[in-house]
């Protein structure tokens, strides 16, 4: 079963309609229970970071989250749900996040338009999973002030002020920075893919 994790900000209603599209069973989960019982994990974010995972601490899911996604679990993180994969962000200091990436997440140039909205390219790196059978280059559609750093694990990059990750994948685990829910059909098959590894 595909858990979508509802932390009370979500973009919830989008991606289940997603799911149900493309014919992928899935359930809403609240607690680390639902989390074990997983076969695939989906964490949409919408939001502030902080806020994010606060709620994450606060429902006692962090270590079983960390948990699943090291022990090999495909897990599928968007827009602030793949920043939470890093160590920190600009936007909450204080807040801690999974630390699954080294890095902190930064928010876009003080003289640049922000939130950056809308279609924009992205250049994915030879072999990304999330990418098959997609045509070149996609556009997709993102709603962010904040940015993930390049790193080894980035599948996809996207140009806007500088150039930051728009795809992270390693292994079992997912990230993207654009809203696949709201990239129409191209964003459909990027769902499917994940749905189908």
């Amino acid at each position: 079963m595909i858990t979508i994790f509802d932390y009370g900000a979500g973009n919830l209603r989008s991606v289940q309609n997603t799911l149900a599209e493309i014919g992928a069973d899935h359930e809403l989960v609240r607690d680390a229970e639902g989390l074990r019982r997983a076969t695939k994990i989906i964490l949409p974010g919408v939001g502030h970071f902080g806020q994010m995972m606060r709620a994450l601490d606060q429902m006692q899911v962090r270590d079983a989250l960390i948990e699943r996604i090291r022990a090999g679990l495909p897990f599928l993180g968007i827009c602030l749900g793949l920043q939470g994969l890093f160590e920190g962000s600009e936007e909450a200091p204080e807040e801690h996040g999974l630390g699954l990436f080294p890095g902190r997440i930064r928010r876009f140039a003080a003289d640049a338009r922000v939130p950056h909205m809308g279609w924009n390219e992205i250049v994915p790196r030879n072999g990304a999973r999330l990418f098959k059978n997609l045509p070149t280059p996609p556009y997709l559609y993102f709603a962010h002030s904040y940015y993930a750093p390049v790193i080894d694990a980035t599948a996809a990059t996207c140009d806007y002020v500088t150039t930051y990750t728009a795809v992270l994948e390693s292994g079992n685990v997912f990230g993207v920075q654009f809203h696949p829910e709201k990239s129409g059909p191209i964003g459909l098959k990027i769902v499917r893919n994940f749905v189908e590894l």
